[in-house]
């Protein structure tokens, strides 16, 4: 697999327990409360989910009015500090998305790393992928934070 272009690192810590925390984010479903409601994102695959490495998911969305299909398929699996979810099925070229949790005493970092290419070159990237990326992890993060509540 080629490498990817572009990549992007968020961290947030919440006050919650790492425990809470990685059971929010074990439950697939969850990416519909963090998704900003613009994508009209969706769960295909019926609940529940049982999150392993090997697991595969599918989502519907719309991006810019284009509907798309998404299949990631977890990629590692290590409760509760990390897994990994990776594009099989969708718009990009690549998309490898790693979360990690480190406890921080009574409060979690939730660490979100991307990886990740499509067709086109750095001038899209510039002009729509990049704000389009971030515009979503904004909203995540906000909704985190009020899900979480934020840490002092």
């Amino acid at each position: 697999m080629k490498q990817p272009r572009f990549h992007l690192s968020r961290e947030l810590i919440v006050p919650a327990s790492l425990a809470d925390v990685f059971a929010f984010f074990s439950d697939a479903h969850n990416l519909d409360r963090i998704t900003p409601k613009f994508l009209r994102f969706q769960v295909l695959t019926p609940a529940p989910i049982e999150m392993r490495e090997g697991a595969r998911i599918d989502y519907a969305l719309r991006l810019r009015g284009i509907p798309i299909r998404w299949t990631s398929e977890i990629t590692a699996w290590e409760p509760p500090y990390r897994f990994i979810d990776m594009q099989i099925r969708g718009p990009y070229r690549c998309w490898i998305h790693e979360h990690r949790f480190e406890e921080m005493g009574s409060s979690t970092k939730v660490i979100d790393e991307v990886a990740y290419d499509f067709l086109g070159g750095h001038l899209v990237h510039t002009l729509f992928i990049k704000k389009d990326i971030a515009r979503i992890f904004d909203h995540r993060t906000q909704t985190l934070k009020r899900i979480f509540g934020e840490s002092s």
